[in-house]
């Protein structure tokens, strides 16, 4: 009876102690020049979905969206997303690595955009809502975003689909 009790032992503390190394994914090197996933920049709100990191950073100068895929372990190029005129926050991408969500300000008006990587366009999400939003998320398969949005004073949750359609409207 001892003897199966060490067995056991054995193996559920090795099963443990095996499971306590630091993970893989994180450790990316440094990269003074900003080259790579770690900067000296601050990195701010990263959304992980599959193999793809999307985050906002100051690493270039202003704060603008970046992507980091950590199978290849480099930035991706993302045309036409960031514009020197806006200040991109909060961003979150479908499973796929297609699409991305955020948030931009520019003259104190925040909006959501959707960033196409195939077509490598950008648009607005609710061009004709007139409330102030925040925090945008996209659906795993890409076909809804939901934000919050802030009309009388108090935040509630919208949801659109891709159309700029609208699915769900907490605030009603």
């Amino acid at each position: 009876m001892k003897r199966y009790f060490f067995i056991s032992l054995v193996a559920v503390i090795s099963l443990l102690t095996g499971c306590a190394g630091y993970p893989s994914l994180l450790s990316f090197p440094f990269d003074r020049g900003g080259r790579s996933l770690n900067s000296a920049a601050s990195e701010l709100t990263p959304y992980l979905a599959s193999r793809y990191l999307v985050f906002a950073s100051d690493r270039n100068g202003s704060q603008a969206i970046y992507l980091f895929d950590a199978i290849d372990r480099r930035l991706l190029p993302l045309p036409g997303l960031n514009s020197l005129d806006q200040i991109a926050s909060s961003p979150s991408i479908s499973e796929d690595g297609r699409y991305i969500v955020f948030t931009a300000s520019r003259q104190g008006k925040t909006a959501i955009y959707l960033y196409d990587r195939q077509t490598q366009q950008r648009r607005e999400i609710a061009p004709d809502l007139l409330a102030e939003v925040r925090n945008p998320i996209i659906s795993a398969d890409g076909s809804k975003v939901a934000f919050e949005v802030a009309k009388n004073g108090q935040w509630d949750i919208m949801i659109y689909d891709l159309s700029g359609r609208v699915l769900v409207n907490e605030n009603q």
